[in-house]
């Protein structure tokens, strides 16, 4: 595959962020071809049990993304 070098340091942040949307958008067409890694399914068993032994407490999803808005800022 060729390289493809893009001016990343000549683009703006939401430049940047609309080139990641589009990447991840195209990328997400084909999600059946992409393997997690297996630390992957670590991750989310040892995430599991937590929750199951009271050791961890899940989120309401909307409450979550609120959250991380709030401490992300994209100026």
């Amino acid at each position: 595959m060729e390289r493809i070098d893009l001016p990343l340091s000549e683009l703006t942040l939401s430049q940047k962020l609309d080139l990641m949307e589009a990447i991840w958008d195209d990328l997400t067409k084909h999600d059946e071809m992409i393997e997690s890694p297996d630390w992957h399914e670590r991750v989310l068993d040892d995430r599991e049990k937590a929750l199951a032994a009271g050791k961890a407490k899940a989120s309401d999803w909307q409450k979550a993304k609120e959250r991380i808005r709030k401490n992300v800022s994209c100026e």
